[in-house]
C-alpha cells in the first residue's frame, strides 16, 4: 500500500457544485507543482466533478476514496 503526504488540506465539507471545484482550482492556483492537496467532500457531484476537474487542467488525481461519511481526494498539482 502507498503511503502519502500532502501539502495542504481543503475542507469542503456542506459546500455544493460548483463550490468544491472553484475552491479547489483557487487552492491548487497558490500550490507549487508537485504539491499534494487533500480534498474533504460531501457533495454527491464531487465524485464525477473533481475527477472532471482534473482532467481539464492536467492535475492529477493520486488516490481517491469514498465512504459513507464522504469522498477523499488527494490531488497534485502538474
Amino acid at each position: 500500500m502507498t503511503k502519502y503526504h500532502w501539502d495542504s488540506v481543503l475542507d469542503s465539507t456542506g459546500l455544493l457544485c460548483p463550490l468544491p471545484v472553484l475552491k479547489i482550482r483557487k487552492k491548487l492556483k497558490e500550490m507549487k507543482k508537485g504539491s499534494v492537496l487533500r480534498v474533504i467532500a460531501d457533495d454527491p457531484a464531487a465524485i464525477i466533478d473533481i475527477p472532471h476537474y482534473c482532467h481539464e487542467s492536467g492535475n492529477k488525481i493520486l488516490k481517491q476514496d469514498v465512504s459513507e461519511d464522504g469522498q477523499i481526494y488527494l490531488l497534485m498539482k502538474m
